[in-house]
C-alpha cells in the first residue's frame, strides 16, 4: 500500500471527521428543512397559568417554584398568554388571557419584561425550556392594531369588526393581509430573540395559512431550534409547515367516555390505530387528561374521570405521544379554576406528585417512550379472559415498556398473549412480574401495570 502524503492524510482525516459529525447529528425530517429540536424527544409539557399558579399571580412567584417544577421532571413550561389584556368589552373583572392588547409586551399584573426574562433564564438554568401561548386569530378591541391597521381585520356587511363565535371580547384578524403576516412574523421573532423563548403553542390557528408557519419556523430556526404546537387536530398539513405537535382531542374525549362507561377498550384501540396511521411518524401528538379549557369549562379530573384518573394518565404517558400536565394536576387540583378572575390553585401535599414524577422519569429514561419517530413502535398484546383489559408494548432497541390497564371499575383476571412472556420489573411496585401463556394475572378496578426491562 502506498504511503499517504501529509496533505492527503490531513484531507482524509477531515473527510472522516465530517462523516462522523454527520452521523452524530440527526438528519432533518424527510422533505423538511428542520427537525424536532433534540431536547423535545423525551419532553413532557407543563401548562402554567401565571394568574392562578400562586397567591401573588406573578412571574416572580413562578420563579420561586422553578426548582420544584424541575424536580417534578417536566421539560417544557408552556405559559398561557402573558400579554396585556384588553379592557374594552372585557369578560369578568380581569378578562381573558386570549384577548391580546399588545403582542410585544407583558401583562403588568404579572410583572414587567425584566421579570419575565429573569424567569425564562431561571427555567433554562434548571434544564427546562419555555413555550409561549400565541394568539394569531384575533386581538382585543383596544389593541392599537385595530386603529392603525383596520384592514387587517374581518368586517361584516356594514364594515364593523367581527367577533368569532361568542368571543365578544375580541375581534377577528383577516389573514389574507400581507401586512398582518409581516407583523406576526416580527412579533414571534421578537420573543425568540429578546426573551430567549424556545417555541410557541399557537391558539386556534384554523384560519391561518399553513405556509406562513413554515416561513416563520425557518426564520426562528436561524436564531435557535424551536418547538411548535398547534391547537388543532384536523389540519395534518401543519406538520409539513412548521409544526411539531398538535392536539389529540378525539382520544382525550374518548378517555372521558371510557371512564363514564360510554365506550370501551376496542374504541380506544381503534381510535389510536387510526391516529397512528393518519399522522406522519415525526408528528408529536399531545396527550392529556386535562388542560385549561377542560378544567375551566368541561370539569375537573375528578368530575370527568373519577377513580379512573391514574389509569388514564398511565395510558396517555405510555402510548405514542407527548404528555401534558396542567398546573395543579400533580397536587390533585379538584376545582374548576376561574377564567376571568383570580382563583389561585390550592397546593396540597398529594401522593400524585410522586406518581407523576415517576411517569416523567420513565418518559425521560426509557427511549421506547420517546416522542414521534424518536421513540419505539406500538404493538398490542391480546388479553384473554376480560374484555376490559388492554395491553400493549413499545420497543426501541434493547428498551421496552409493556403497559397493562384494566379499563373498568371491577377487578379483572386475564392471561396475555406470548408477546408478553418473560419476567419483567414492575415499574411502580419494584417487584418482578412473570408472564406465561397459562398463568392468570389480576388487576383491581382501574388497575395498571407498567413493566420494563425483561429479566
Amino acid at each position: 500500500m502506498k504511503k499517504l502524503s501529509l496533505l492527503s492524510f490531513v484531507l482524509l482525516s477531515v473527510i472522516i471527521l465530517a462523516a462522523c459529525n454527520s452521523a452524530d447529528n440527526e438528519p432533518e425530517q424527510e422533505g423538511l428543512p428542520y427537525d424536532n429540536p433534540a431536547w423535545s424527544h423525551d419532553a413532557v409539557l407543563y401548562e402554567l397559568n401565571v394568574r392562578q399558579f400562586s397567591d401573588e399571580g406573578t412571574f416572580a412567584a413562578v420563579e420561586n417554584k422553578v426548582d420544584e417544577l424541575a424536580a417534578l421532571g417536566v421539560d417544557v413550561i408552556w405559559f398561557m398568554p402573558i400579554h396585556p389584556i384588553g379592557e374594552v368589552n372585557r369578560k369578568g373583572p380581569l378578562g381573558s388571557y386570549y384577548s391580546i392588547k399588545d403582542f410585544k409586551d407583558v401583562n403588568p399584573e404579572f410583572g414587567d419584561m425584566y421579570d419575565f426574562k429573569s424567569l425564562v433564564n431561571s427555567i433554562h438554568e434548571a434544564g427546562m425550556h419555555v413555550m409561549m401561548d400565541w394568539v394569531p386569530n384575533h386581538s382585543s378591541w383596544d389593541n392599537a392594531l385595530a386603529a392603525e391597521h383596520p384592514g387587517w381585520y374581518v368586517k361584516d356587511s356594514t364594515g364593523a369588526f367581527v367577533s368569532p363565535y361568542d368571543w365578544t371580547d375580541v375581534i377577528q384578524f383577516d389573514w389574507s393581509s400581507e401586512g398582518l403576516q409581516d407583523y406576526m412574523m416580527d412579533a414571534l421573532l421578537f420573543w425568540v430573540t429578546e426573551a430567549d423563548v424556545d417555541g410557541f403553542r399557537v391558539d386556534h390557528p384554523h384560519v391561518t395559512p399553513a405556509d406562513f408557519w413554515m416561513e416563520a419556523r425557518l426564520e426562528m430556526e436561524k436564531v435557535k431550534p424551536v418547538l411548535m404546537l398547534a391547537e388543532n387536530e384536523d389540519r395534518v398539513e401543519f406538520f409539513d409547515n412548521g409544526f411539531d405537535m398538535n392536539y389529540s382531542w378525539e382520544l382525550h374525549h374518548l378517555v372521558n367516555q371510557v371512564a363514564q362507561d360510554e365506550a370501551g377498550v376496542e374504541n380506544l384501540h381503534n381510535t389510536l390505530v387510526k391516529d397512528l396511521e393518519k399522522f406522519p411518524d415525526y408528528a408529536y401528538r399531545l396527550r392529556f387528561i386535562t388542560n385549561h379549557d377542560e378544567n375551566s369549562w368541561a370539569g375537573t379530573i375528578e368530575e370527568r374521570l373519577g377513580d379512573a384518573h391514574k389509569a388514564m394518565a398511565v395510558y396517555m404517558y405510555t402510548i405514542p405521544g407527548t404528555p401534558l400536565l396542567y398546573n395543579g394536576q400533580e397536587a390533585g387540583l379538584n376545582k374548576r379554576l376561574g377564567f376571568f378572575d383570580r382563583d389561585p390553585i390550592e397546593w396540597t401535599d398529594s401522593p400524585l406528585r410522586n406518581f407523576y414524577t415517576m411517569l416523567n422519569t420513565l418518559k425521560e429514561e426509557n427511549p421506547a417512550l420517546y416522542n414521534g419517530k424518536h421513540g419505539g413502535g406500538f404493538e398490542r398484546i391480546i388479553a384473554s379472559g376480560d374484555h376490559d383489559v388492554y395491553a400493549y408494548k413499545r420497543t426501541l432497541g434493547d428498551n421496552s415498556v409493556t403497559t397493562i390497564i384494566n379499563f373498568d371499575d371491577e377487578a379483572a383476571s386475564f392471561t396475555l398473549g406470548s408477546k408478553a412472556n418473560g419476567t419483567w420489573s414492575g415499574y411502580f411496585t419494584g417487584q418482578d412480574v412473570t408472564i406465561e401463556a397459562d398463568v392468570s394475572l389480576d388487576l383491581q378496578g382501574w388497575g395498571y401495570m407498567v413493566l420494563t426491562g425483561e429479566k
